[in-house]
């Protein structure tokens, strides 16, 4: 047989990429986000630089994008010095704290007066706004969006994030930007999405609806040399505060944090989060603070070396303590719910039931003692 350097040049391009036949979304979103398609079956595109992929994700066209390389957009937008100040919480010896840039005026009163100078990159501080009908997709480990997260709101719909890694938003600074951010919008679901070294929320909900939401086998990396808690841990984790949402959290893996992990609550009907198979490891402040207007079903979790599991809520919340109050969820949901898993962490007790018929997002969750393998060896980047 006649060898073929070209033809062989171009499978060995293809065999990296991925066919483009066959690049797309894998699988279908579980949880309240179920009926997300994302950009359908439109053909794949392949961003060949920051200015593109930013184009790709804010027109209007229903769009599969693949990212196979890095993006990298710190510097892209300029540096910002200017004042900030320094919050009670940073009496870290050396530089090991955060410091705040003054996002929403926070800096601007008596207790945190503008007293420090700040210097950080302005393109990590406002998320690409993304449109309707998109997916993000990575190949492999390779997808990196560095120095800019993603903001879907004003009426964006029908989302899927998957297999990216978003990293590097000004992680010595409060209010350094949210790694993915929701306002006002429908159907989304993130998938094998990992965030690291983010200045304020790796995920968060707003105040308007965001309504159905899955978050599913992704990993929130906690691990950081400037910490609010002065300990090499993020604080500022997941915040769920929309009006009339619906999340399923399925099969995360959060871990090195020390707070808001999540913050559950909301205006109007607030948040009602399923919290599933998920892993919570080494926090060590609060993973659960659910507060006014959320309800919250967790089950069939695992949680090691999490000081404090449930800050405050538990008036809102079904932890399923025991084996009878497992057997509640049967009327509601047409079967039981799985108890929960604990190694040296706190208590972690909730007894609400009345809002269990709200949770019927067809997940079936597993028994909680197989979670930490599981999710160790699917949840993150470069797992899918």
């Amino acid at each position: 047989m006649h060898f073929n350097p070209s033809l062989y040049v171009v499978l060995s391009l293809l065999a990296s990429l991925g066919s483009v036949s066959a690049v797309g979304v894998v699988g279908q979103a579980p949880g309240f986000a179920a009926d997300t398609t994302g950009g359908g079956n439109s053909s794949p595109v392949y961003p060949k630089d920051i200015k593109e992929l930013t184009a790709y994700l804010t027109d209007n066209s229903p769009r599969v994008i693949v990212l196979n390389k890095e993006y990298n957009y710190i510097g892209s937008e300029g540096k910002v010095s200017e004042k900030g100040c320094r919050p009670d919480s940073n009496k870290c010896p050396g530089n090991g704290g955060q410091d705040a840039i003054n996002g929403a005026n926070w800096c601007s009163n008596s207790k945190y007066p503008l007293s420090i100078s700040v210097s950080y990159d302005k393109a990590g501080i406002a998320g690409i706004p993304v449109k309707s009908n998109k997916s993000l997709i990575g190949i492999g480990s390779s997808g990196i969006i560095r120095g800019k997260g993603l903001r879907i709101a004003n009426g964006a719909k029908n989302v899927i994030i998957q297999n990216i890694h978003i990293t590097e938003l000004n992680p010595q600074y409060i209010w350094g930007g949210d790694a993915i951010t929701l306002v006002n919008t429908d159907l989304i679901w993130i998938d094998h999405v990992k965030t690291s070294l983010i200045g304020r929320q790796h995920i968060v909900t707003g105040y308007e609806p965001s309504n159905r939401v899955t978050i599913s086998n992704s990993e929130i990396d906690g691990r950081t040399s400037w910490s609010a808690t002065c300990d090499g841990h993020h604080y500022w984790a997941i915040l769920f505060y929309g009006t009339s949402d619906k999340v399923t959290m399925l099969g995360n893996y959060i871990h090195n944090t020390s707070g808001r992990s999540p913050k559950v609550g909301g205006t109007g009907s607030g948040t009602l989060l399923h919290a599933v198979n998920n892993y919570w490891e080494n926090n060590s402040g609060h993973a659960f603070d659910i507060s006014e207007n959320a309800k919250v079903l967790a089950e069939g979790n695992a949680f090691q070396n999490v000081k404090t599991t449930l800050l405050s809520g538990r008036e809102a919340l079904f932890s399923v303590p025991d084996t009878g109050s497992a057997e509640a969820c049967r009327s509601a949901l047409g079967r039981k719910c799985e108890l929960n898993a604990f190694g040296s962490s706190g208590a972690f007790v909730g007894t609400a039931t009345g809002f269990l018929g709200t949770m019927k997002d067809g997940v079936s969750p597993m028994a909680a003692s197989k979670v930490v393998a599981s999710v160790l060896a699917n949840a993150g980047v470069g797992k899918i």
